[in-house]
C-alpha cells in the first residue's frame, strides 16, 4: 500500500536511506560530528562520486545537510527524522513485547 500522507513520506524517505549499510555507516560518523565529504569518504573504497550519492539520499530524506564552501562541502547530521522514526518504532514496541511475553509463557507450559 502507497501512503500519501506528508509524515508517511518523510518516514517512508528515512527508512529508505537507512536501508543502505553503506549510509548507515555515514550517519554514525556524522553523529560523532559535522565532515568533510572527503573525511566521510575514507574508510570505503569507493569513489567521492559514490559516496556524494549516498549523502544525497541521505540529505533528501533530510538526515544530513550539505554546507558547500567552494570546492569543501561539509555535511551535518539532522536528527529530528530519526527521532520521528524511533516514536513510529516504539508505538509497535509494546505489541512486540506483549507478543514475546506471550510466545515464552506458550514454551514454558509445553515443556515438561
Amino acid at each position: 500500500m502507497t501512503s500519501s500522507a506528508p509524515a508517511d513520506h518523510s518516514l517512508d524517505a528515512v527508512f529508505h536511506a537507512l536501508a543502505d549499510p553503506t549510509r548507515r555507516a555515514l550517519v554514525k560518523r556524522l553523529a560523532e560530528g559535522p565532515a568533510m565529504v572527503t573525511e566521510l569518504a575514507e574508510p570505503f573504497e569507493m569513489t567521492l562520486a559514490a559516496v556524494s550519492k549516498h549523502l544525497r539520499v541521505l540529505e533528501s530524506a533530510n538526515l544530513v545537510q550539505r554546507e558547500v564552501n567552494g570546492r569543501i562541502h561539509r555535511c551535518t547530521l539532522i536528527g529530528g527524522p530519526m527521532r520521528e522514526a524511533d516514536r513510529w518504532l516504539q508505538d509497535y514496541s509494546a505489541f512486540w513485547a506483549g507478543t514475546l511475553d506471550r510466545f515464552s509463557d506458550y514454551v514454558k507450559k509445553e515443556q515438561p
